[in-house]
């Protein structure tokens, strides 16, 4: 067993890439409890999270964990008031108490408990009460995945280089390829500060991703439905919050449940990440079918778009799915830098090259129309129909 310190994250970047902990909020270790010290139970390593039975914590402290024993006081109103509003959470809760009452073991159930076991903790009781949840873990892990259902993740070598009009003028035509066959896709905009990709594509949504934070455990298809809103194109777009959310608000576990949700619903889900690490944007790079590294043809952009495939090298993710994009190339005579040397820096094949027309893409965004509204025939056009038709050859969906 490890201890936990729920302010460890602003430490180092911790992307929820290995087997998720038990964690135990417990006053101490006291007793029998010391041999779980070093251990994990059902499969799964725990972690101790000290803290009063009455001790309010922030639901934060539970981030990452597959599930959590709680120390609960018997007849303390605090303390069970407490379990209550942690029961909220996504995360499944076991109930601990010394000589724990019926009474205590019905109120906690009703909370939404999934267990109550006597304190101190056995080693063989725990592993009883944790093995549905493994079971459940295990199932949702399992579970097979239609063909159609993935996942693409838009990073930007640094803000400012046209990812999200990149990305919403690429997401509606391959929306457009794919309602001819049937099929839906989505984008979802996690820029929770300064996204504005459901603006660029001409829509005013009345709810947004806030909305779906603020569900909880109530979030369902048919609410995350009801939350995006649908482009001409047939896209389903998930728009930023309104109003700019800190980044730490959003935990992984929460995320990752939301695109579980919307690649079930939706299909294929295209997102478009911050510019600014976090440890959930990592969770969801880990996930993800296809990573696209939107960057531009100048040395300092390039220079920033390898610091951010050293970070991802750093966190074990260097074998992802990744394809680079440069974008606003001039393909003209009298280019300074061309693709070549873009790779040198980067250390890794340019995928796509798009077009810089900085008139014809301006007015689309001002207009919130493709911009084969504004131009039929251009370059920028070809060059999107080009990176639509190999994302789509990426995730197996050519048609």
């Amino acid at each position: 067993m490890t201890m936990y310190s729920p302010d460890r994250g602003t430490l180092q970047w911790r992307a929820d890439t290995g087997p998720a902990p038990v964690r135990l909020l417990l006053s101490g270790v006291e007793g029998e409890a010391n041999a779980l010290v070093g251990a994990s139970a059902a499969g799964f390593p725990l972690e101790l999270v000290l803290a009063d039975p009455a001790q309010q914590v922030d639901p934060s402290v539970l981030t990452g964990a597959a599930a959590a024993v709680v120390q609960v006081s018997d007849g303390d109103k605090q303390s069970i008031a407490r379990f209550e509003q942690l029961a909220q959470g996504p995360v499944p809760l076991i109930g601990a108490a010394f000589n724990p009452s019926i009474a205590l073991v019905r109120a906690l159930v009703r909370a939404g408990a999934h267990d109550v076991v006597p304190l101190p903790l056995d080693i063989a009781e725990l592993e009883t009460a944790l093995d549905p949840i493994r079971k459940m873990v295990a199932q949702q892990a399992s579970s097979p995945r239609s063909g159609h259902q993935k996942l693409v993740a838009v990073i930007k070598g640094e803000g400012g280089v046209g990812a999200t009009a990149l990305l919403a003028q690429m997401a509606s035509r391959f929306a457009e390829s794919e309602t001819e066959v049937g099929r839906e896709c989505c984008l979802i905009d996690l820029d929770i500060q300064f996204g504005d990709a459901a603006l660029q594509l001409g829509l005013q949504p009345s709810l947004t991703f806030a909305d779906l934070i603020a569900a909880g455990k109530r979030l369902d298809a048919d609410m995350l439905r009801s939350v995006s809103v649908r482009h001409d194109s047939g896209l389903r777009v998930i728009s930023a919050p309104r109003e700019i959310m800190p980044l730490e608000s959003l935990a992984s576990d929460q995320l990752l449940t939301i695109l579980d949700l919307a690649t079930a619903e939706f299909g294929t889900v295209f997102v478009d990440l911050p510019a600014n690490w976090t440890n959930w944007s990592l969770s969801l790079l880990a996930r993800a079918d296809l990573v696209l590294l939107v960057t531009e043809l100048r040395v300092p952009s390039l220079h920033r778009a390898r610091r951010q495939l050293d970070l991802l090298a750093s966190q074990d993710l260097g074998n992802l799915e990744l394809r680079v994009i440069l974008n606003r190339v001039e393909k003209g005579l009298f280019k300074t830098l061309g693709p070549a040397d873009a790779e040198r820096v980067l250390k890794r094949p340019v995928a796509y090259s798009i077009a810089n027309d900085h008139a014809t893409m301006s007015q689309a965004l001002d207009r919130g129309v493709p911009i084969a509204e504004i131009k039929r025939k251009c370059a920028l056009g070809r060059d999107l129909d080009q990176l639509q038709l190999g994302v789509a050859a990426a995730l197996g969906l050519e048609h």
